[in-house]
This record gives structure tokens, C-alpha cells and sequence, in this order.
């Protein structure tokens, strides 16, 4: 990932994250993004949706690299991101972004051989809404690649004082998530696959609410995942070999059946 093109650089979460001036933050978002492409070109996957693209630079070095798919969508909520990933990535053939609400038409329907969902679902009130779409989304027999954040146990620990110290050198916007009581802080040093605390929830300026990082319980979805999907393997990033509970990243990959 050293050689990154320009239209990849010049995203928004690409500047803030893969190539932040903070090493440990670049190296983390860089890995994160290396498991993924690793995972996906494993599939072979023909059509991929991204949803929750963000600025389109998962797609675009997955366009770039083997085994890359025939077609290729990413789905935004906004139409500032859809736009800014159309003008940045709008020349490569056979990538075209999206809209959120547009992957809910029938032409959408069971025709991706690979759905890709990361660091959505942390920020999802509804989760279930949203699972039942990307289920609809797979092909028969197809994959959803999952990567969501380990807000639990020792890493919560690490993370919370790199966001802290990122936050005071005015680095990126990682001041932190909601603040913990020390009380909550032990809840998520010891949870497992309840929901541990209470989550809070935020509003956007357009009424629509979202999480913060906050009480994430990354073992209680995979347990939500396994009731919709077979769990065909877990896996971790930064770096694959550990297991996610000393993680940044947990990864699932599903199957439907």
C-alpha cells in the first residue's frame, strides 16, 4: 500500500487515516485496509457492493490489485461523499458510487457475489433493518465481509489513550468517544457477548440518530451475524494472527446460504 494513486490520497478518511501524520493511526487504518483487500481477493468475487464506501478507497485499490471484480459499487449516505467519489474515481471502469437508498431497488437484489460493510454497524441504532438489506443484497451462496471495531477489553484501554493524545496534537478527530465512568470503563474490560453498558446516541442535524464508539460489543454481533449467516471465519487487524480480543479490528466473514 506504499504506492497509493492520487485519486485515493486525496480522500477525505484516506488523509485522516491511512496517511495520518500520527504512525501508529496510519499504520492501524493501513493494516485494516490490507486485511480487507486481502480477504476480498481470496473471494474472486465478480460483483462487489461497498456499503458504507466512504470516500471509495477500499474499492478503488480493490479495482487496482488481483483478482479484481468485473463491477464494483460503493453506497454513501450523502451526496457530498457520492459526489466526491465520482469525481476522484469516476474514470475507472466498471466502479460506480450510490446513494444508500438506491441499493434498496430490486435491481440490487441478490446479485452481489461479495458484500463489504466496514466500521458501519458500530454506528447503526437499528441494526436489524439494516442486516436484513445486505442479506438481500448477497447472492445465493455469496459472502458479506464484516469489519467492525474492538471497543472491549484491553485494546478499548490503548485506544482510548492514542484518540486522547491524537485529540491534544490536533490530529485528525480523535478526541475520544463519549467519556467512560470508571465503573463503565471496568464493564467493558470484562465484558463478553452482552451489551455491557448503556449506548448513547446521537443526532445528526437531519434528525437521524447514529452511535459513537461507545459500548460497541463486537461479541454480541457476531452473535446477531450467526443467526442470519454461517460464519465461515474471524479474523483480526491489525495483524491476522492475533485473536480479535487483543485486536483493534474484528473481521467476520459470512456466507448465505
Amino acid at each position: 500500500m506504499s504506492n497509493l494513486s492520487r485519486a485515493v490520497s486525496e480522500g477525505h478518511y484516506a488523509r485522516k487515516q491511512i496517511l495520518s501524520r500520527d504512525r501508529l493511526i496510519a499504520w492501524s487504518h493501513r493494516s485494516r485496509f490490507e486485511v480487507g483487500l486481502r480477504l476480498a481477493r481470496r473471494l474472486r468475487a465478480r460483483r462487489v457492493l461497498d456499503y458504507g464506501c466512504g470516500d471509495g478507497s477500499f474499492l478503488a485499490m480493490l479495482m487496482s490489485g488481483e483478482n479484481a471484480p468485473r463491477e464494483a459499487v460503493g453506497a454513501e449516505l450523502s451526496d457530498g461523499l457520492v459526489d466526491d467519489c465520482r469525481r476522484r474515481h469516476g474514470s475507472r471502469e466498471g466502479l460506480r458510487f450510490v446513494r444508500v437508498e438506491e441499493v434498496g431497488a430490486r435491481e440490487h437484489e441478490g446479485v452481489y457475489d461479495l458484500v463489504v460493510c466496514m466500521e458501519v454497524l458500530e454506528h447503526v441504532v437499528e441494526t436489524e433493518p439494516l442486516l436484513d438489506l445486505l442479506a438481500r443484497l448477497v447472492a445465493p451462496g455469496g459472502r458479506l465481509v464484516v469489519s467492525v471495531p474492538v471497543e472491549t477489553g484491553l485494546p478499548l484501554l490503548v485506544k482510548q489513550f492514542v484518540r486522547r493524545v491524537a485529540g491534544w496534537r490536533g490530529i485528525g478527530d480523535y478526541p475520544g468517544t463519549s467519556p467512560y465512568t470508571v465503573r463503565e470503563l471496568f464493564a467493558a474490560l470484562v465484558a463478553r457477548s452482552r451489551q455491557h453498558i448503556e449506548r448513547p446516541v446521537h443526532a445528526n442535524a437531519d434528525g437521524s440518530t447514529f452511535h459513537d464508539h461507545k459500548g460497541f460489543n463486537w461479541m454480541r454481533l457476531r452473535e446477531t451475524l450467526a443467526r442470519r449467516f454461517t460464519v465461515e471465519a474471524t479474523h483480526a487487524s491489525p495483524l491476522m494472527w492475533l485473536p480479535p480480543h487483543l485486536a483493534s479490528q474484528a473481521w467476520f466473514v459470512l456466507r448465505k446460504d
